[in-house]
């Protein structure tokens, strides 16, 4: 048996259980992995409310899909794997199917990367998500390059912090979004170039006074919702809106037509379908991210941990929407 969270019913963080569950062995293409330290995700607060873009299938449900550990047993029709070799396990399966939020979780091999020499377990479960997502979409997508400008929104997240650091690696002009000013010295030393505090600067006007009218090349936004019509306004002619994430949690209207219909592309992007399920993109993104964590351009950045029997603590936390990074749950063996 291993300790597992789980949850009965949709709602907020109350609803999570710690339940001793069979976790069996590993099936054909799937590893055993014992689970040192888990990584949470916005994804896990919206998957247990039912807000999530995939509703729950069956209770009881199970979280989680960013997590390090240590290679327990190996499947059939596995290869490259070997017991007790440390692993991370990156979002690049359905919640449906498998939940890292335990001890022992069992996950599917191609959603496992060998864990890079010298990164421990909690940084190992918070290093790839936000870099897979950032490069993803902005480098492999986007085809973003030196010179180019990206504005990015909900900067002081995980993701938003390693697109900072992953538009300064490839010579790009990363400005940072944030609503209050408490933010700002951390998202300046976090390498942004700028930073627009939202609650007291027209964000449109800002960036185009900083692009001397030209608007960005690129803007990454998890936010969504009516803002976009603002943040249309600072896209440079042919450059690309992405939309990664959906805070608001209300429609987001097409703003091109508000803007007189200009050249604007608009397109969301998910890292579970465009980046960890394509095997050619995911060994790219893969290289990208270990090379930078090896030169030093790359390091995960950690706000706060909890223990396993903090989930409901940390999931309250992490919808307060406070911290500066990414939050890890650490799990006693």
């Amino acid at each position: 048996m291993t300790r597992t969270v789980r949850f009965h019913e949709l709602g907020g963080p109350d609803v999570l259980r710690i339940e001793d569950v069979e976790v069996g062995a590993p099936g054909p293409g799937e590893l055993l992995v014992r689970v040192d330290a888990i990584g949470l995700n916005r994804a896990e607060a919206l998957f247990r409310s039912g807000n999530y873009i995939e509703p729950v299938k069956e209770f009881p449900a199970r979280l989680g899909t960013e997590a390090a550990g240590v290679v327990e047993a190996v499947g059939t029709r596995v290869s490259g794997f070997a017991a007790g070799q440390p692993v991370s396990v990156i979002p690049a399966f359905s919640m449906n199917d498998h939940g890292v939020y335990a001890e022992r979780a069992i996950v599917p091999a191609h959603a496992v990367l060998h864990r890079p020499e010298g990164l421990d377990a909690v940084t190992g479960a918070a290093v790839w998500m936000p870099y897979l997502t950032a490069y993803g979409a902005l480098v492999e997508v986007g085809g973003m390059r030196a010179g180019d400008t990206v504005v990015l929104t909900a900067a002081s997240s995980s993701v938003g912090l390693a697109a900072i650091r992953t538009a300064r690696r490839v010579g790009a002009t990363p400005l940072a979004t944030t609503r209050s000013p408490a933010k700002k010295d951390a998202l300046l030393a976090a390498g942004a170039a700028e930073v627009i505090v939202t609650d007291e600067e027209d964000v449109a006007a800002r960036v185009l006074e900083l692009t001397a009218g030209r608007g960005a090349e690129f803007v990454f936004d998890a936010v969504a919702g009516p803002g976009v019509r603002d943040l249309a306004r600072a896209v440079a002619p042919g450059g690309t809106l992405f939309l990664y994430g959906a805070l608001s949690g209300e429609p987001t209207p097409y703003p091109g037509f508000d803007l007189g219909m200009p050249a604007l592309n608009m397109r969301t992007y998910t890292v579970t379908r465009e980046t960890t399920a394509d095997p050619e993109r995911l060994r790219r993104a893969a290289q990208f991210v270990t090379s930078g964590l090896s030169g030093g351009a790359f390091a995960p950045v950690v706000d706060r941990v909890f223990g396993l029997d903090e989930i409901v603590a940390a999931h309250r936390y992490l919808e307060a929407g406070t911290q500066i990074g990414k939050i890890v749950v650490t799990v006693d063996h």
